[in-house]
């Protein structure tokens, strides 16, 4: 039977953000007689992670997604409320924490940009007091499974994006953690650079019950990946329940792109809305309630010379936002 990993209990943070008048005077001003105004980046947050499980924590930019994630990692302290990470409380217990978890921010890198991600990862087994035994069959068997052997002694600067991510989890990866916080993974990738990176998370939480919690704006991550999907926004949780709920209830559209040799003069196909146009390229949004992809590839393979055809999940902005305002109607 699985137990809880984070237990998070009415979990608030406030921030005092300087308020600044424009010019000059405005400036002299906020120095003499500075004000502030407070923001709440996490109001009044309560959730729990069972081991094992694959977490996909979602929301819009400015959400409160990352500030979450720092107060559980110790890295932010809270307002008020409670935190347990693997019986830790991350604020008071963060270096002892950090021996349990790893963390891979897929627009803030931990390896060294001009060295090698060999010289990183010698660094890291020296600052996690690992065996030195025990580190170099640890790396032997991440370097196999995540195919890196011909990156070790390249420097992360001439690394491709996907080359980097890869790299980037193997250095969380080293000292065996429980819990991985994962923000944005694939961000940036191509698509087979994504399904590489997805499949490497799935054999991690399937071979080595490494609890993932997830961030990430690609709505094929969260439905490849996590079983369970939170929503926040505004600092609320606003949705916490199963992904298939989530695709069930509020993914109910797609995006095809249809690339063509020959100019597109009218297109017109029921229950398709035209949302980018081109003379060589269409993207149509299709609700799929209503409407199959296939007929609707049916009529472009009858009408047009397509060259190429792409499909796509809507932005996961667009799913926030019904989630939102279908909870406050």
């Amino acid at each position: 039977m699985s137990h809880k990993v984070i237990e998070i209990q009415n979990l608030h943070k406030e921030f005092s953000l300087k308020q600044k008048d424009s010019g000059l005077w405005g400036g002299l001003k906020s120095a003499l007689k500075p004000k502030f105004k407070k923001i709440k980046a996490v109001d009044d947050i309560s959730l729990s992670v069972n081991e094992g499980e694959i977490v996909a924590f979602i929301g819009p930019n400015g959400a409160g997604k990352s500030t979450a994630i720092k107060m559980m990692t110790g890295i932010l302290y809270p307002s008020k409320g409670l935190i347990n990470v693997l019986g830790f409380n991350p604020g008071a217990d963060r270096q002892k924490l950090a021996y349990h978890i790893g963390s891979v921010f897929g627009q803030k890198p931990q390896l060294w940009y001009h060295l090698p991600p060999l010289d990183t990862y010698n660094l890291f087994a020296r600052i996690y007091e690992l065996d030195q035994k025990a580190y170099q069959e640890r790396l032997n068997f991440l370097v196999e499974k995540f195919q890196i052997q011909d990156l070790l002694k390249t420097p992360v600067r001439k690394l491709s994006l996907g080359q980097r991510m890869r790299c980037e989890i193997v250095a969380s990866l080293l000292h065996k953690p429980k819990i991985i916080f994962l923000d944005e993974p694939t961000i940036g990738l191509d698509i087979i650079a994504k399904q590489h990176i997805r499949e490497l998370i799935k054999y991690l939480n399937e071979k080595e019950n490494v609890t993932i919690f997830l961030t990430s704006h690609d709505a094929g991550d969260i439905e490849s990946l996590a079983k369970r999907t939170i929503v926040i926004n505004f600092g609320k949780v606003i949705f916490d329940d199963s992904t298939e709920i989530l695709k069930k209830n509020y993914i109910k559209s797609k995006i095809i792109e249809l690339i063509v040799s020959k100019p597109i003069e009218n297109f017109d196909f029921p229950g398709g809305k035209i949302i980018e146009k081109s003379k060589y390229n269409i993207k149509i949004e299709l609700d799929t309630t209503s409407n199959s992809i296939d007929k609707l590839l049916s009529y472009a393979m009858e009408n047009f010379a397509i060259k190429d055809i792409n499909i796509f999940d809507p932005p996961m902005e667009e799913i926030i936002a019904d989630i939102y305002r279908q909870k406050q109607s």
